[in-house]
């Protein structure tokens, strides 16, 4: 089938599936840097628990077979190693199925993480990793032209993953509808990144460009994907650029590198090649007819699967962020539907006093990348995901978000755990652990150009309420209430 592949796109497939390797790479880097620590035997939402009442059908993982701390680092860094290789050109020196099994290993390695991620994994971009992954398996290698029918589905994807954040928008919170949500946004987004001080202190009107701009290539560029080139790849240079400025905005894990990669996708390979003045590559070889079978069983699988996240973009009941089956094939995305107008920090306190008093000194515990101490500047940590980070984010919004794992964290700290410890930038208490916590919350909100000069600080805080009382730990190991052994702990 002449129709089958095109090697116009040899180069686009070329930095499309280096950079999605490179983005695994750093995917497996977090799950065996963070994954004892929060799912862990002993950790705030141990993998055993949740696989005794999780049956396989439901989330489909490895980790059915078999568990353990040390089983779960080795897939992780075995993930790790086979996405640097590909990264590095492994799969284009091999035969064409070596290639596309190295694709599935990975993927069915992080869909095996993610699976039995619960809470820590349910972010939105831990789908579009598994699905564009998935795509990648069928995208060939060096030794044969791209199939054309992988690259509509791509652009399919990356038109679900803009169009649907645009239409959760626009349904959402009426700001957006009135261009003001970015006089918000930059400050109260779960982890702002070292320029999100300055894009909050542009002027109002500019916010409001960026708005409406943001709706443009949000609601009509997304189309623009599916005519004939050169104008596909003016699209995909547009979603190219919007991504890079959220980037630059804020840290949001790989969601934007990804879908940077999916608009590359878009983009004409040979024309490329010419305005780069790179060397066209030597004529590709004519698919196997079992290659073309398997990539027309994935196109067919796909469009059948499309069925759920196509009637959820034209329902008035859009869901964000949904997976429709447990291989998190073919799902719905979304950001923001709703924006802040404040935002609050939960702040850990710990002491190492054996009663705590109204003279007591609370020493802060420091996270790496939320805000704390109120002189430290954002750091920029994305791609690179912290995951508790995320998560207390969350639990500034409501308690509600942390009932899960608050306690068992307290109690980690409580314990002097090291696994956990390592999650932090810092503990206050390096020798012995603490003998009673407490966590309050604050109201944080940018400084002013005045109050930055003036101080040296990035934020400003001002406490609001307390969100967990004293606790200690009790006689079973966990953390009471104050006066030692008995009550449970909550979050606020």
């Amino acid at each position: 089938m002449e129709w089958f592949t095109s090697s116009d796109y040899w180069l686009t497939r070329l930095v499309f599936q280096r950079g999605l390797a490179a983005l695994y790479v750093i995917a497996f880097v977090v799950a065996a840097n963070q994954g004892r620590a929060l799912i862990g035997e002993r950790g705030l939402t141990p993998v055993p628990r949740f696989l005794a009442r999780m049956p396989f059908r439901g989330s489909p993982s490895l980790f059915h077979l078999h568990f353990s701390d040390r089983f779960l680092t080795g897939c992780a860094w075995l993930g790790a190693a086979l996405a640097a290789a590909v990264a590095a050109g492994a799969a284009d020196r091999v035969p064409l199925w070596a290639a596309m099994l190295m694709w599935l290993v990975l993927w069915l390695l992080y869909l095996s993480i993610v699976n039995v991620g619960q809470v820590w994994y349910g972010f939105g971009w831990e789908s579009l990793l598994l699905e564009t992954g998935f795509l990648a398996v069928f995208l060939g290698n060096a030794r044969t032209a791209p199939p054309v029918l992988v690259l509509w589905l791509l652009r399919w994807l990356l038109f679900r993953v803009e169009f649907g954040a645009g239409l959760i928008k626009i349904r959402g919170d009426r700001c957006w509808r009135q261009l003001t949500c970015l006089y918000y946004h930059h400050e109260t987004q779960p982890m702002p990144g070292p320029l999100s001080w300055f894009f909050h202190r542009l002027p109002k009107p500019l916010h409001r460009v960026e708005v409406a701009a943001n709706h443009l290539a949000q609601l009509v560029v997304p189309f623009a994907l599916f005519t004939p080139q050169p104008v596909a790849s003016v699209a995909g240079g547009v979603v190219v650029v919007t991504q890079l400025w959220l980037v630059a905005s804020g840290n949001f894990s790989w969601l934007n590198w990804v879908t940077v990669l999916l608009g590359l996708a878009a983009v004409d390979g040979r024309r490329a090649a010419r305005v780069l003045g790179l060397p066209e590559p030597p004529p590709l070889a004519a698919p196997p007819i079992w290659y073309e079978a398997v990539v027309l069983a994935a196109t067919a699988l796909v469009l059948v699967l499309s069925y759920w996240p196509a009637r959820n973009l034209i329902s008035g009941r859009q869901l964000m962020n949904y997976s429709f089956n447990p291989l998190h094939l073919v799902n719905t995305y979304g950001a923001f539907g709703s924006v802040n107008r404040s935002r609050f920090e939960v702040v850990i306190e710990g002491t190492d006093e054996p009663v705590p008093t109204a003279d007591t000194v609370w020493k802060e515990y420091e996270f790496r990348g939320k805000p704390g101490d109120v002189r430290r500047m954002p750091r920029q940590f994305a791609p690179y995901h912290l995951r508790l980070d995320w998560m207390m984010w969350f639990a500034g919004i409501s308690p509600a978000y942390a009932r899960a794992w608050f306690g068992p964290l307290v109690t980690k700290l409580l314990e002097g755990d090291r696994a956990t410890l390592r999650l932090l930038r810092s503990c206050p208490f390096p020798g012995a652990p603490p003998t009673y916590l407490r966590a309050r919350l604050f109201l944080y909100r940018f400084t002013t150009w005045r109050e930055l000069r003036a101080t040296g600080a990035w934020w400003h805080r001002t406490f609001v309420r307390e969100f967990l009382p004293p606790v200690a730990l009790d006689r079973t190991g966990g953390a009471g209430r104050p006066g030692g052994p008995g009550g449970g702990s909550g979050a606020g």
